[in-house]
């Protein structure tokens, strides 16, 4: 199975990272975890994003606040597909990584999840490596299935509680 990259420009985005490595995790989904910021370290990210295919990753996941630039800076080095997390900040609430994060120019594209859609970025990557690994297809809907019923017990508890 392809691997998954997963980038923050910052550790500070670790608290975010950690739900996606958690998913890739119970999917039983190889990945390896850099720090590597478009800003402080270019070298290093454009050195990963441009190897990463090589290395056996299938995709990659970029996590970013502020200026967010880390998505676009992977995906300008890699035909892999990227997917961006904008991460929240105390200054606008992530929508400034939102707006990085997602106005890529035609030709670059990044995949972009909510502010802090970790959870998501994790399962998207997954899906994509599903295509061509029957067995985590499986897996994913064994997923969809678990996440239904665990909804729909919240539903019944409501209704008893509520519905007299």
């Amino acid at each position: 199975m392809k691997k998954v990259g997963i980038i923050m420009g910052s550790t500070s985005n670790l608290p975010v990272v950690r739900k996606a490595i958690d998913t890739l995790v119970s999917l039983g989904i190889p990945h390896e975890v850099h720090v590597y910021s478009a800003h402080r370290t270019p070298d290093e990210a454009a050195a990963f994003s441009r190897n990463a295919k090589e290395n056996g990753f299938g995709v990659i996941i970029a996590a970013a606040g502020m200026a967010a630039h880390l998505a676009g800076a992977i995906a300008a080095n890699t035909t892999l597909p990227v997917i961006g997390i904008p991460c929240k900040s105390n200054t606008l609430d992530g929508i400034d990584a939102l707006l990085s994060t997602v106005q890529m120019p035609s030709g670059i594209p990044v995949a972009t999840v909510a502010i802090d859609g970790a959870v998501n970025a994790a399962l998207l990557s997954a899906e994509i490596l599903a295509l061509s690994d029957s067995e985590l297809s499986e897996k994913l809907s064994a997923k969809r299935k678990a996440d239904s019923a665990a909804a729909l017990e919240k539903d019944a508890a409501i209704a008893d509680e509520f519905n007299k």
